[in-house]
């Protein structure tokens, strides 16, 4: 059962994350022409909302496997 435990501790982890951070950014480089020496690259920025609903969440699931665990060893 320490592993149960460990994944609930995992999961408050990222909750508390996602409730601290809201939006994940990231950059990505594609080529839009590539003709010998010849290279095009396009960047393109996303933005990846983290909903306050999917942290709160997972901070209660993580607690109640933490609390599971804990009673069954």
């Amino acid at each position: 059962m320490r592993n149960l435990m460990w994944v609930g501790v995992l999961l408050v982890v990222l909750g508390v994350f996602g409730l601290v951070v809201q939006n994940v950014k990231f950059t990505e480089t594609k080529k839009v022409v590539d003709l010998g020496p010849l290279q095009v690259n396009s960047t393109e920025q996303h933005n990846v909302p983290i909903p306050t609903i999917a942290g709160i969440v997972a901070v209660i699931a993580g607690m109640g496997i933490i609390v599971a665990s804990r009673r069954q060893a």
